[in-house]
């Protein structure tokens, strides 16, 4: 793992000017920026034209708690930026650390947002075919077009392919690649059971192939993962483990809860 560590922090995205996004939307803080806003005129009007001292008091409240909402999720995104903190690499880098795949065949990334950890893929093993899918809902901004624009730029377009596509149900036959990736996608998926999410994308891999799907894995949404993972060994599956990426890739189990991703686990393993 170390080995790949070092391979991986070798490797440096957007230095040619891509756009890879950012995990904080900057739609989000339009949106806590506009109802501070919009608390701090009613309060205004509360006091000075209704007269009504207790409903001004109420909004100026919630006006500094929206402010202070406000300055953290700035923080949180400054954090995340691929030319801020760079957290969001980061955990690319580690992501891909602990897949042990020989560089031979086909990748599937499940959710690949910008293409960022595609590309990297395709940088870190040369010979490798890369297939990102995605829903690219609208909240982040994220397209087909950008993920081509920026496989473009980084070299790598003609190992690239990214197609609309849904994690619920993966449009590939049974054993199609070679390892898959994800990474913070199924917890974002509405409605859907996580365990059968994981049971889906393991499907398409190949007997023998290797994954490392990182996400949010709270409790309530995954249950006891622990199990799980268990359950796969059970079911013939080699080296399967949980990795604690909230300590690894963010220092400490409090920063990643300061950037929301506290409960971030890896589930990896060989087929």
């Amino acid at each position: 793992m170390k080995n790949g560590r070092k391979k991986q922090e070798q490797i440096h995205l957007g230095a040619h000017g891509e756009d890879y996004g950012n995990w904080m939307p900057v739609s989000m803080l339009w949106l806590v920026g506009g109802l501070a806003a919009l608390a701090a005129v009613i309060s205004l009007l509360s006091f000075a034209v209704f007269h009504i001292t207790a409903l001004g008091v109420v909004f100026v409240i919630a006006a500094l708690l929206l402010l202070a909402l406000l300055l953290w999720i700035t923080w949180i995104r400054r954090q995340y930026a691929f030319w801020g903190g760079g957290m969001m690499e980061q955990v690319h880098q580690i992501v891909l650390s602990h897949l042990d795949f020989d560089g031979q065949g086909q990748l599937l990334d499940v959710g690949c947002g910008s293409g960022a950890l595609s590309i990297r893929a395709a940088l870190t093993w040369r010979a490798a075919q890369v297939v990102g899918i995605d829903y690219w809902g609208s909240a982040y901004g994220y397209g087909q077009a950008m993920c081509e624009k920026n496989a473009r730029s980084e070299g790598v377009a003609a190992r690239c392919l990214f197609q609309h596509g849904d994690a619920n149900k993966l449009d590939f036959p049974d054993e199609s690649f070679d390892a898959v990736v994800s990474n913070y996608v199924y917890h974002n998926i509405t409605g859907a059971d996580k365990r059968t999410l994981l049971r889906e994308t393991l499907r398409v891999l190949k007997k023998g192939g290797v994954f490392a799907l990182n996400d949010e894995m709270k409790p309530h949404m995954y249950g006891d993962m622990e199990a799980f993972a268990q359950e796969l060994r059970d079911m013939g599956y080699e080296d399967v483990q949980l990795i604690d990426t909230a300590q690894e890739a963010f220092g400490s189990r409090r920063r990643a809860a300061m950037m929301m991703l506290g409960a971030s686990r890896m589930l990896v393993g060989r087929k």
